[in-house]
């Protein structure tokens, strides 16, 4: 399993303060390099190297995806990454009730109906079953990445496998490359957890990167000074890099490089100045609303509605696997025995955004992603678990005004493999690119290099209109 997607706290992952007292800050004298480095170091360094447009190039004309009614309907992203893997036959793809104990494959719950004729979710699932009308629960989702959390991640994050000549984007980062009238004040990307390379910004530079939080409780890492650096000397440390940033670039470097420093710290200093960091204190919130959000992950889905309401344009929330039954997503041996309270965690967590989205008028503009880096099988291992399964799994489409069906594609009486409507990564990806007004036409350049923006996705049409 990779750590990163289900600890909560780990040690060294999160940088601390490095600054001195004011008597040392005088003992160094800093280089403009140094300056700017300084400066644009931690929350900086998201923005510090970016050049977006360089990395769009020409574009060819206009797909037939473009002329959909849902093209572009979307303003704001959340995905919501089960990390280890989501079990299908366990929450929207119920199968026949199987036995752990004499090996027989099938759901380990019973299923419920929902709201749409003929669409069933596991009895875990009741919140979500309500809504259902709103929800598109795809079913036939494959992949045929090596069943290793890693590779599977990167995979489901980036559309393409590693690449050894290449580090590929991951979605959220080309959502907020493409994002346009944002306030600089707000980041176009932010993440509720690690950040690692599969969530990053690959070719596209670090302006596409995340602004990432590991703990509610202390905001953005980065953005918000320690308690030590109160506002007058915040504003002598500003001073300071306004002297540095007046004295000329260094003969080793380039205009344009101290110019995309320049406009990194620029940007940052707007973030931190912006009170972005606000998005987290969500405490401030009604106890009404508190109570409706009861949880860490739900906490974190708080978060999540203040900052689109701040306008950020990507949103990726871990619902880590330590919350709630201590093994999480990936249940193999007796991990599987709490796993109806992980989902259950879920079902009132997104239910609970659901419904306050919709309050705010803000549902039709979000499309909210349930997804994992690979399913489960339905067959049982020795103890009772489950193993890993790319073959057939399930992500889950929320919100948006897309025309949910509450389940599109199928899978075997066993959930072994699809046998209706196959959904590949980069057919997903390019949904969900049309629906916030991502041409899946549209092409990237590493360098001189032409990369499509999904590796020959096609939009699921009928979700678009």
């Amino acid at each position: 399993m990779n750590s990163t997607d289900h600890c909560d706290v780990r040690p060294g992952d999160v940088p601390g303060d490095n600054s001195r007292d004011d008597s040392s800050d005088r003992r160094y004298r800093l280089s403009r390099r140094g300056g700017v480095k300084l400066a644009a170091s931690a929350a900086a360094s998201a923005w510090a190297n970016a050049s977006i447009g360089d990395a769009m190039g020409d574009q060819p004309a206009a797909s037939a995806t473009s002329r959909l009614p849902g093209f572009g309907s979307v303003r704001h992203v959340v995905h919501l990454w089960l990390g280890g893997g989501m079990g299908q036959v366990d929450t929207f793809d119920p199968k026949r009730i199987g036995d752990p104990k004499n090996r027989k494959p099938g759901s380990l719950y019973s299923s419920i109906a929902t709201e749409v004729d003929g669409v069933t979710v596991c009895e875990h699932l009741p919140s979500l079953a309500a809504r259902m009308g709103r929800i598109t629960a795809i079913r036939s989702m494959t992949h045929d990445v090596i069943d290793e959390h890693a590779a599977a991640t990167n995979f489901m994050h980036t559309g393409r496998a590693v690449n050894a000549t290449a580090a590929y984007p991951s979605i959220g980062s080309i959502v907020a490359s493409r994002a346009d009238d944002i306030d600089p004040s707000v980041p176009p990307y932010a993440l509720i957890g690690y950040p690692n390379q599969s969530r990053g910004a690959g070719f596209l530079g670090a302006a596409a990167a995340p602004v990432y939080a590991t703990d509610l409780r202390r905001g953005p890492v980065g953005l918000s000074p320690p308690p030590t650096v109160d506002s007058e000397r915040r504003q002598r440390r500003e001073a300071l890099l306004r002297r540095v940033r007046q004295n000329g670039s260094s003969p080793n470097e380039t205009a344009d490089a101290m110019d995309r420093y320049d406009a990194a710290i620029d940007r940052v200093l707007a973030v931190a100045r912006g009170g972005f960091a606000r998005a987290f204190e969500v405490d401030r919130e009604p106890d009404a609303v508190l109570n409706r959000y009861d949880g860490k992950f739900a906490r974190r889905l708080l978060a999540t509605r203040r900052m689109i309401q701040r306008d950020v344009r990507f949103i990726e929330v871990g619902h880590n696997l330590n919350f709630v039954n201590g093994t999480g997503w990936d249940v193999h041996n007796e991990g599987i025995q709490k796993q109806h309270e992980l989902i259950a965690d879920l079902d009132r967590s997104v239910a609970a955004l659901m419904d306050d989205l919709d309050t705010h008028r803000l549902l039709d503009q979000t499309l909210i992603i349930i997804s994992s880096e690979f399913g489960r099988p339905s067959a049982f291992d020795g103890r009772g678990g489950r193993g890993h399964q790319g073959a057939a799994f399930t992500t889950v489409l929320c919100g948006g005004v897309l025309k949910h069906t509450g389940s599109y594609g199928a899978t075997d009486d066993e959930s072994k493999r699809v046998i209706e409507r196959p959904v590949s990564v980069p057919d997903m990806f390019a949904t969900v690119f049309a629906a916030v007004g991502i041409d899946p036409a549209l092409m990237l350049y590493d360098g001189d290099r032409p990369v499509p923006v999904t590796d020959g996705g096609t939009p699921i049409a009928t979700l678009l209109g």
